[in-house]
């Protein structure tokens, strides 16, 4: 396998490809630290290219805090869109395939049936039209790329809502839930396996694609299975969103459609409660 250079390292998906990457003996996988591989340094980025020339570039690197986006537009939009496009250019100059992660929040969420990859994007917040924009600014720049919308991401590592919860869990006798979100959480170590699937294949179905783990979910299903499974005894509420007002408006549906990447690369994804399992036997 030809060189893999993985920017966002120490993110919660970086993490999972490096576990994932050691477990299945993949030794061609680069993890340049964040010191050493800014995506808004292209003079940096450009040692990378040079040092590695990388067959594939994975880009984990995002700014994720969706509410914080709201107050801090122009550095959202520097590492969505600008570090994007930086990682493009270079990959269009040294030859390389470019493998990019977005999210489900490009969408509005009004679409009651799960969302394809030629649905209308419109997002409701900061964080999903800087998104948005990277995608675009890949697209507009590339031929060979991939870019993957996920949704709910959650692991063993760095900061997410399952962590959050069985903290909250152990801290609380009752926690209230927004209900009224709809969408799929997704396992990175999933995700991590799909994006080395499709490396394996050695693909040119370039494109977007959607990945998440199957199944539907709110909010509140999602802390009730997390508090069932972990065996965690608090009383869980369900909420609206208008009795839980947040900085950024979030989608009311956000379920996709995967139908393309499975077809495509013919792959099975788990249902979301089984790789929740997987997640909290680990943790």
């Amino acid at each position: 396998m030809n060189n893999i250079v993985v920017f966002g390292a120490s993110g919660q998906l970086g993490q999972c490809l490096k576990s994932v990457a050691n477990a299945q003996g993949i030794t061609a996988m680069i993890f340049p630290s964040e010191s050493e591989a800014n995506i808004l340094d292209k003079e940096a980025l450009k040692k990378i290219f040079e040092a590695h020339k990388p067959a594939w570039i994975i880009n984990c690197a995002a700014y994720t805090a969706v509410d914080k986006a709201e107050d801090e537009i122009d550095l959202a939009r520097k590492i969505n869109k600008i570090g994007a496009a930086n990682i493009s250019e270079l990959c269009k100059e040294y030859g390389s395939v470019f493998i990019h992660t977005s999210t489900d929040f490009v969408f509005k969420g009004d679409k009651p049936t799960p969302l394809d990859e030629k649905d209308i994007t419109e997002p409701l917040n900061i964080y999903g039209l800087t998104k948005l924009e990277g995608e675009q600014a890949v697209a507009d720049k590339l031929e060979k790329y991939f870019i993957l919308r996920t949704s709910w991401l959650y692991s063993e590592y760095g900061n997410n809502f399952v962590k959050t919860m069985l903290r909250l869990g152990s801290e609380r006798n009752e926690l209230k839930v927004i209900a009224d979100q709809v969408g799929t959480p997704t396992y990175a170590m999933d995700l991590a396996k799909c994006i080395l699937t499709i490396i394996s294949t050695g693909s040119a179905a370039y494109g977007l694609y959607h990945y998440s783990n199957e199944g539907v979910a709110s909010w509140y299903d999602f802390a009730k299975a997390i508090f069932d499974i972990s065996a965690t005894k608090v009383k869980t509420l369900p909420i609206s969103t208008w009795e839980y007002p947040t900085r950024a408006a979030r989608p009311a549906y956000s379920v996709m459609s995967k139908a393309k990447i499975k077809q495509t690369f013919n792959i099975e994804i788990p249902y979301w409660r089984d790789s929740l399992i997987t997640c909290i036997s680990k943790l």
